[in-house]
């Protein structure tokens, strides 16, 4: 008879059931389950194993550790039985994985070597990992920052989103425009994520209501939808800092119930067979269809609806699992609505404690709000998505019933208790009456949070004095500001390794644990021998830049020259125009005073426009016809290059953030809620160009006025010009500069193949100025001027880029999310739940 099994019981999980024993660490260990996992997993003989099957291989070897502390982390979590925070938003921007994780599992030099002895090289195998198409901008960049330090500081995290097969899309150059093409990150599949089955719920669409009665209970009201799909969760690891914690990103894929017409296909209709199956899938298949027509529209509600009622289905499940039922849910879940994306949230929530679990309607409302909190991205008002009431009431009929039960509760609390007149109720009203009658998703995201927070300083003041004025009245304690802060694990220490590596030596690793300890290298700004050091690892990181555009762009830049860089989505307010003007009148000034000592520029330019976003994609073609015309002219002498960067995404961002001289952040006043390429770039040593616009006016205050530069009309400044009616024409008749390089633009110095392809962007100018180009324009080429001088005595510029780099630790994602949870969510380390 064999002896018994030995068992620790600190090895048991919760059901009794035997731990796999951890793994080691070790270079030897690492090297061996790597090619186990290219043997065993992958199939490939270790002699013939191409690069991606060594990065397939390493990612799987580093998923089995990460999954060690994925089970952990559960397993603390249930045992607490803390508050957890569920975050929807559209977007996860979360680029690249493998580097992001074994950087925070401590794990990069243990790869590294590991895979050498096989002759693989770590950065070359990383490389081929596709970025994950899950986002455009900022609002997913942000989404991803926060889920990272949601995990690094303790905070339990959801993330929830669409798992989209082609994502934006992947943006190529022909003939100098914008072409669009399908971007296919998981045409080898996705090693990262799990599909889970069991976690499938089904969504409707259409139908109709119909009041039923049953014995011994209320009347209550039912949807019977005409159409059903599936929501199936794909669960992808996010890992902490130093993996102390992994929290999960739950991303939603669409799928029809019967995925073939079996009638249909035996009947000879191959095609339609596949109807239902193509019109399901289509559900998430690119983020953001195009919105300018009717069809564009249903499937962006559609996707809307579709994540967030499986989101909801989800966390009702995960909470009845530990709960007796619905009523605590507020003190045991708090949802994070990114944006007015998830907005139709608040009345799919209703519904499910109203119709599916019972409640009473008041004590269903007073869940609801409790449970919610709103971030506000944005201050232009076709940004705060609203949606036509025939559309939405077709697609979503019981949720439009709610809509319009919530409106009638807050109309009254405000016309009855507070005396609103007419107007007033029409500002605070979820349905837009003067506009075709439609659904605001932005005030129906406020009136069901607790909380509503802008994301820099001075956004939230103007959320107060704008777009949400009067409901601001109504709830006077309801709008909070959380400024935004991005994760210097990927920002600083994976981007900029050189400079990481010079922080730890000057003052010791303690700011790789806590950021704001790189607080202690602003001293270090008068020492010659850092300044020194500091600079070199800048100019190895414009080279590694340069090397990139020569490959990708076959153009020659001088890293020696002041890069100048640009890059985020492209929109006519954050006024990439304004940039190519002066470039256009840099370019001028160069030819007519080739006497003059200029200063070698390279202005820098990547971003996505909306594919029916007209202007901004006028704007990107005008940027690549101003870059070929300058590029080729001797007469510049390379003083000026100007150069768009094709499929801005995180891995590219990776790039050019450590290698900026100088970040350009030129929004029209007013109109930036805060943005984070700012926070990037300064962290990583540039000097700001900008407005006081969004966390620019924080920045200016952390890293002290001489150390940004800050130009032009304030928002108040803006406001007023526009009452005025501001146009441009008399700015320009008065700006000689300016008027020439709208003259050479106009004239088709720049594309003589069709020389008015521009007129409308200039006659804008003239007409109008809506984004306060011509208005800012002197100001702008003056401070640019400015910078040329500084950048010939570079001790003073390095000096202020030292200051960058050492007074931005509070513009932490870390730091961020401690705030969200101290004053929103109530969750984490030391707070309630």
């Amino acid at each position: 008879m064999s002896a018994p099994v030995q068992t620790n019981e600190a090895a048991l999980n919760g059901n009794g059931v035997q731990k796999p024993e951890p793994r080691l660490n070790d270079p030897d260990t690492l090297a061996r389950q790597i090619v186990e996992k290219l043997t065993y997993s992958i199939g490939k003989n270790p002699a013939s194993a191409r690069k991606y099957d060594w990065l397939r291989a390493t990612t799987l070897a580093v998923r089995d550790r990460i999954i060690d502390h994925w089970f952990e982390s559960a397993d603390r979590f249930a045992e607490e039985g803390g508050k957890r925070v569920c975050y929807l938003s559209m977007e996860f921007l979360i680029g690249r994985m493998l580097r992001d994780a074994i950087n925070n599992l401590g794990l990069t030099e243990p790869v590294r070597e590991a895979l050498a002895r096989y002759g693989v090289e770590l950065d070359m195998i990383e490389l081929l990992e596709p970025d994950a198409a899950l986002g455009n901008g900022g609002l997913g960049r942000l989404a991803a920052c926060f889920m990272e330090s949601m995990a690094s500081t303790g905070v339990p995290g959801y993330g929830y989103g669409i798992r989209y097969v082609h994502g934006f899309f992947r943006q190529e150059i022909a003939d100098g425009a914008q072409v669009e093409l399908p971007e296919n990150w998981l045409v080898h599949g996705n090693p990262w994520e799990f599909e889970r089955r069991n976690a499938s719920y089904e969504i409707g669409f259409g139908g109709k209501v119909s009041m039923i009665q049953e014995a011994g209970r209320p009347a209550r009201q039912v949807w019977r939808p005409a159409e059903r799909v599936l929501a199936v969760a794909y669960d992808t690891p996010m890992v902490g800092w130093r993996g102390r914690q992994v929290n999960t990103l739950r991303l939603w894929s669409a799928q029809a119930l019967d995925p073939i017409l079996l009638d249909a296909f035996n009947s000879g209709d191959h095609i339609g067979a596949l109807v239902e199956s193509n019109k399901a899938e289509a559900i998430t298949r690119v983020l953001y269809p195009a919105d300018s027509h009717q069809a564009g529209q249903e499937l962006r509600l559609r996707q809307e609806y579709f994540f967030s009622s499986a989101s909801l289905q989800d966390i009702i499940r995960r909470h009845l699992e530990e709960n007796d039922n619905l009523s605590n849910l507020a003190d045991k879940v708090a949802i994070q609505l990114n944006d007015t994306h998830p907005a139709v949230s608040v009345a799919e929530l209703m519904r499910l404690l109203v119709d599916v679990h019972g409640f009473g309607w008041d004590e269903a409302w007073t869940i609801t709000r409790a449970t919610f909190s709103y971030t506000n991205h944005t201050l232009l008002p076709e940004a705060l998505e609203h949606w036509p009431i025939h559309l939405f009431e077709r697609l979503l009929p019981r949720q439009m019933q709610i809509i319009y039960a919530i409106n009638a509760g807050i109309i009254r609390e405000a016309a009855q208790e507070h005396g609103y007149d007419d107007g007033q109720v029409a500002a605070i009203s979820l349905i837009d009456e003067g506009n075709g009658r439609r659904v605001r998703m932005g005030q129906l995201a406020f009136v069901g949070s607790h909380a509503v927070n802008g994301v820099s300083a001075l956004h939230t003041d103007l959320m107060k004095q704008t777009v949400f004025r009067d409901l601001h009245e109504l709830y006077p304690d309801r709008i909070q500001n959380k400024t935004n802060g991005v994760t210097p694990r990927r920002w600083l220490m994976e981007a900029n390794p050189g400079l990481t590596g010079l922080i730890t030596e000057a003052i010791g690793p303690g700011f790789l644990d806590d950021i704001e300890k790189i607080i202690e290298i602003d001293d270090l700004a008068d020492d010659a021998a850092f300044r020194e050091r500091f600079a070199a690892i800048k100019r190895q990181n414009k080279e590694r830049l340069a090397n990139v555009i020569g490959e990708r762009m076959a153009t020659s830049v001088d890293p020696s020259a002041i890069f100048d860089i640009q890059v985020k989505r492209i929109h006519e307010y954050k006024r990439q125009f304004l940039n190519i003007i002066e470039a256009i009148a840099l370019y001028d000034q160069i030819r007519s005073h080739p006497e003059r000592n200029w200063t070698p520029r390279v202005k820098i330019f990547a971003g996505k426009a909306a594919p029916s976003y007209v202007q901004a994609k006028e704007i990107i073609h005008l940027a690549n016809d101003v870059g070929r015309v300058i590029n080729a002219d001797p007469a510049v002498r390379d003083l000026l290059k100007v150069v768009f960067i094709p499929n801005y995404n995180v891995s590219l961002a990776e790039i050019i953030m450590p290698a900026a001289d100088l970040s350009e952040q030129i929004s029209t006043a007013g109109l930036e809620a805060s943005g984070t390429g700012n926070m990037k770039f300064a962290l990583n040593g540039a000097l700001t160009i900008g407005t006081l616009d969004g966390a620019n006016v924080e920045m200016l205050e952390h890293v002290g006025e001489d150390n940004i530069f800050i130009f032009g009309l304030t928002a108040s400044e803006v406001a007023q010009r526009r009452r005025e009616a501001h146009s441009g024409r008399s700015i320009i008749d008065n700006e000689p500069m300016l008027r020439e390089a709208l003259d050479a633009i106009s004239s088709g110095l720049f594309c003589p193949d069709s020389p008015s392809r521009f007129h409308s962007l200039v006659s804008n100018l003239y007409n109008n100025d809506w984004w306060m180009i011509c208005a800012d324009f002197k100001a702008y080429w003056d401070t640019q001027r400015t910078l040329d001088d500084l950048y010939t005595r570079q001790d003073e510029w390095q000096a202020k880029a030292v200051h960058n780099t050492a007074r931005m630790g509070w513009f932490s994602s870390d730091r961020s999310i401690r705030e969200y949870a101290r004053d929103i969510w109530k969750a984490g380390p030391g707070q309630a739940g």
